[in-house]
């Protein structure tokens, strides 16, 4: 598989949240806003590519037997890190997010390619793949959490958008107002369905038409 293959497939053939339903507990939690979701997706991608590529220096001098904790070893020194970076740089953020970054440990994504790409595959595969798998991840997560924003607060913060909805009203004469349920947790599972379906929808027309 190309270079080029091996980092588009997390974005639409193998995305970890669409396709492989991966981390659905940050994915629905998390997702309030697109702000949230974004930062809780990068985190995870910072932690994805230095534990792939860590595992795939020493997958080879691993003894079987306690494969899977140290891989959790690695994982869990790295979120450590990121956790005590985003308190120190972002702490707005780390707020936000709270128990879900040292939850990253546990993230079956993380767990997952390093036992079925890292530990089989090179440095620079095992990077390629943690970049798409994880930008693929942070990307599904903003755009689950710019729309549960936009239509739950009438916001979307990270680009300043504070008063969407009523921007909206003014312009178009046409009251909306924030319904509520889409920044709470039956939101989540009804946005993230709808994307799921609109998905779906994408991959049979591209069938259909090829």
């Amino acid at each position: 598989m190309s270079a080029m293959n091996e980092l588009k497939k997390g974005f639409w053939r193998e995305n970890p949240a669409l396709v492989l339903l991966l981390g659905m507990c940050p994915t629905l939690a998390v997702t309030t806003s697109a702000f949230n979701g974004l930062g809780m997706g990068l985190a995870t991608t910072v932690v994805l590519i230095g534990s792939n590529i860590i595992i795939s220096i020493i997958a080879g001098i691993i003894p079987a037997k306690v494969r899977i904790p140290s891989y959790i070893v690695v994982i869990a020194t790295l979120v450590t890190m990121v956790d005590m970076f985003m308190a120190a740089y972002a702490p707005d953020l780390h707020s936000a997010l709270g128990l879900f970054i040292p939850l990253i440990v546990v993230n079956c994504i993380i767990l997952g390619r390093a036992e079925a790409f890292a530990s089989k595959n090179g440095v620079a595969a095992s990077a390629l793949d943690a970049i798409g798998m994880g930008l693929g991840f942070a990307l599904t997560l903003f755009v689950l959490g710019s729309i549960r924003e936009v239509l739950g607060n009438g916001t979307l913060t990270v680009f300043k958008y504070k008063e969407l909805l009523v921007q909206w009203t003014v312009y178009h004469k046409e009251s909306i107002r924030p319904i509520l349920v889409f920044i709470l947790a039956p939101g989540a599972f009804i946005t993230l369905g709808f994307l799921l379906a609109f998905k779906n929808y994408l991959d049979s027309f591209s069938r259909k038409r090829a």
